[in-house]
C-alpha cells in the first residue's frame, strides 16, 4: 500500500489549502492577507491519517445498559488505518476473528460522511451495510459527530432493527495518544471503544471482501 506517499499528499492538501496554494512571488507587502484555517473536518482526516498503514488495539471503556449475547464483549478489538486517500479513509474494525468490518470516512462539500462497511466472509455484502450519516455541524479536529441519514434509517426500518433509527456515531483522534469510536442513542445506549494509539501492535488480516 502506497501508505507514507497518501499520508504525505493528505496532509499536504490539507496545508496546502489553509496557506492558498503555491506560488513563488512575495506577497504585497501592504496589507498580508490572513491566512485561512483548515476546516475542523479536513483536521480531523489529517490526523487520523498520520496513523495510516498502523494497527492499535481497543478496549470496551462504555457498554450501557450491558447487551444480550453481546459481540464485542471478551473478544481483541484492532482498528488499522488501512487505506488514505485524498478524501477519504478506510480503517477496518477487526472484532476477535470476525472481519467484516470497515469504518469508511469521506469528505463531503458540506462535511465529513461516516459509512460502515460490513461483509461476510465471502466478500459479499451484508444485508445490513453502508449505513451511517454525515456531520449536522463543523465538529472540531479532534471529534466529529454523524447522527443516522435516511438511507440507513430505511434499511434498518426494513430489516427491522428499530432501536437503530435514532443512532449518533462519533469519533474522537488524539494523535499518537487515543482514538475514541462511539454509539449512542437517545434512549440511554452509550458504547465507546478507546484504542491505545501510542503502542502499535501486529496488521491483522485483510478484512473481508477487501484486498
Amino acid at each position: 500500500m502506497r501508505t507514507h506517499k497518501l499520508v504525505l499528499g493528505f496532509v499536504a492538501t490539507v496545508l496546502l489549502a489553509a496557506c492558498g496554494g503555491g506560488g513563488t512571488e512575495p506577497a504585497p507587502a501592504a496589507e498580508p492577507a490572513a491566512a485561512t484555517a483548515p476546516a475542523p473536518v479536513d483536521q480531523f482526516m489529517a490526523r487520523l491519517a498520520q496513523h495510516c498503514g498502523q494497527a492499535f488495539a481497543g478496549r470496551i471503556i462504555t457498554n450501557e445498559p450491558p447487551q444480550p449475547n453481546d459481540a464485542f464483549e471478551g473478544q481483541a478489538l484492532i482498528m488499522h488505518v488501512r487505506e488514505c486517500s485524498e478524501g477519504e479513509l478506510k480503517v477496518p474494525f477487526h472484532v476477535g476473528n470476525d472481519h467484516s468490518r470497515t469504518w469508511v470516512l469521506t469528505r463531503t462539500p458540506t462535511g465529513l460522511r461516516l459509512k460502515h462497511d460490513h461483509r461476510h466472509e465471502d466478500g459479499t455484502d451484508d444485508a445490513v451495510t453502508m449505513y451511517g450519516g454525515d456531520t449536522a455541524s463543523a465538529g472540531t479536529e479532534v471529534r466529529q459527530e454523524f447522527p443516522v441519514d435516511q438511507d440507513s434509517i430505511d434499511m434498518f426500518q426494513r430489516e427491522g432493527l428499530t432501536a437503530s433509527l435514532e443512532n449518533t456515531w462519533a469519533m474522537e483522534i488524539e494523535p499518537g495518544r487515543r482514538f475514541l469510536y462511539e454509539l449512542a442513542r437517545p434512549t440511554g445506549r452509550l458504547f465507546q471503544v478507546e484504542f491505545d494509539l501510542t503502542t502499535p501492535v501486529d496488521t491483522p488480516p485483510v478484512p473481508w471482501g477487501h484486498r
